[in-house]
């Protein structure tokens, strides 16, 4: 992140910054981010993005070049300007794993630091946890519908813009995909990479059996070829015809893929057509506006693989969040918007997981200073602005969101809507202190 990251921001946060150094608003505030209602066909959610919300944390800062911009603007006077020159995060930060299944009402992040500093951080904190929680809970439904089969990430292209993409490859990974076609994000991440042809590639040459060969030759470690640039079956048997010439030269073909038609239909017939070849480890690898529920659909398909894109990295059947970054306290006194259809929970919260047999049974939100039962949630990952604990390797978060949908309840597995939603009890304690704030007047 460049220092001009840092205005990457709504106005109103840095008119409000400015309000509060004029009236002297600087005790500690403390901000949770949560999701308010879980959106249709979603019976849980995917925690991702915490390690890019301490990163942002971390390197926050304003250069003279912005701080001139701003001034010139308007937007600040020289107390602001010195006050955001001297910016730095120096806040306390507790946050859910990432990979860690939760739901409606419960802080995935909570973050306390002086106002000026907490609020100022909000709408890129609310970027960066909406999406990557977006489409890690769609590709979370895409793993658990495609069962054991493998599932590859080829959605860059029709991302909303790069940083989208790379932080899609990310949270399809969390989420338990194989790996992806971007290539940044292999680098930056340390996912694996896949990739085949394009069909204009087929297209450039004189013939099908051409285009396989001259592939194969250069990239002979990784051979998987695309065959329904014009007939599906015709390119299969081409497949045959071609695979002996290069096993000759040392080379084997891994798989082919298909990106249209009925592919259901489609890898039967090819499975056909390889296997009487003698072609029986070939793969096939299909794609094509895939998402969870044709993936369902294609479950008894003789399919061993999937790329799925648009679908997932748009999370086209539910493309946003009824999230929010709220207030809970302010110093030392919790406090409590009451809007209609927004009201929040008071207070410092934490979430405890109960489990029966490794399966979910209940989960509770409380106050933090409320001890309960089962496994807390929300663990420290800042003080004072400084990491107090590494963050965790990609592997470590697949394995804990590999852990976490197996204890899932069978029918929050689903990709239709439970009968009955996963229990979020709501404490007495925290019903008692919202009881006292609502009865408190404004004279008190």
């Amino acid at each position: 992140m460049s220092c001009r990251d840092a205005l990457l921001t709504d106005l109103y946060q840095l008119t409000m910054v400015k309000s509060c150094l004029d009236h002297g608003l600087r005790d500690v505030a403390v901000f949770e981010f949560f999701v308010r209602r879980l959106p249709e066909a979603r019976n849980f959610l995917l925690c991702a993005g915490i390690a890019q919300v301490a990163g942002f944390l971390q390197r926050l800062q304003f250069d003279d070049e912005s701080l001139s911009w701003l001034q010139a603007q308007g937007i600040c006077d020289d107390r602001m300007r010195d006050y955001l020159a001297r910016l730095h995060f120096d806040g306390d930060v507790w946050a859910m794993p990432e990979g860690t299944v939760f739901f409606a009402d419960e802080p995935v992040l909570r973050i306390a630091a002086p106002l000026p500093l907490a609020q100022l951080v909000e709408t890129r904190i609310i970027n960066i946890l909406h999406f990557q929680i977006l489409i890690a809970s769609k590709a979370a439904r895409m793993v658990l519908a495609a069962a054991d089969r493998q599932l590859v990430d080829f959605g860059l292209r029709r991302t909303h813009e790069g940083e989208a993409g790379l932080m899609a490859a990310r949270a399809g990974y969390i989420a338990g995909l194989s790996g992806t076609s971007n290539v940044l994000a292999a680098r930056e991440f340390g996912i694996p990479l896949f990739g085949t042809m394009a069909h204009a590639y087929v297209q450039a040459h004189a013939s099908e059996q051409e285009a396989f060969i001259h592939y194969a030759r250069s990239h002979p470690g990784r051979v998987v070829l695309l065959i329904d640039t014009y007939d599906t079956e015709a390119a299969a048997r081409k497949v045959v015809e071609v695979a002996p010439r290069l096993a000759a030269e040392g080379i084997a073909i891994d798989g082919v893929r298909i990106d249209s038609g009925d592919l259901g239909m489609h890898a039967q017939r090819v499975r056909s057509i390889l296997d009487a070849g003698g072609l029986h480890d070939v793969r096939i690898i299909a794609s094509g506006n895939l998402d969870e529920y044709r993936l369902q659909a294609l479950r008894r398909a003789p399919i061993d693989g999937f790329g799925v894109g648009t679908r997932m990295n748009t999370s086209s059947d539910a493309p946003c969040l009824d999230c929010a970054y709220k207030l809970q306290e302010y110093a030392g006194i919790a406090r409590r918007k009451v809007s209609e259809g927004k009201a929040t929970w008071p207070g410092r919260k934490q979430v405890y997981r109960q489990y029966r047999q490794e399966i979910m049974i209940r989960d509770k939100l409380t106050l933090e200073n409320d001890v309960g039962r089962g496994e807390a949630l929300l663990q420290p990952l800042m003080r004072h602005g400084e990491l107090i604990r590494a963050l965790p390797s990609l592997d470590a978060i697949r394995a804990r969101t590999r852990a976490q949908l197996a204890a899932l309840p069978a029918a929050l597995r689903r990709l239709d809507m439970a009968d009955e939603p996963y229990p979020v009890i709501i404490a007495q304690a925290l019903r008692d202190l919202t009881d006292k704030l609502d009865g408190r007047s404004d004279a008190d």
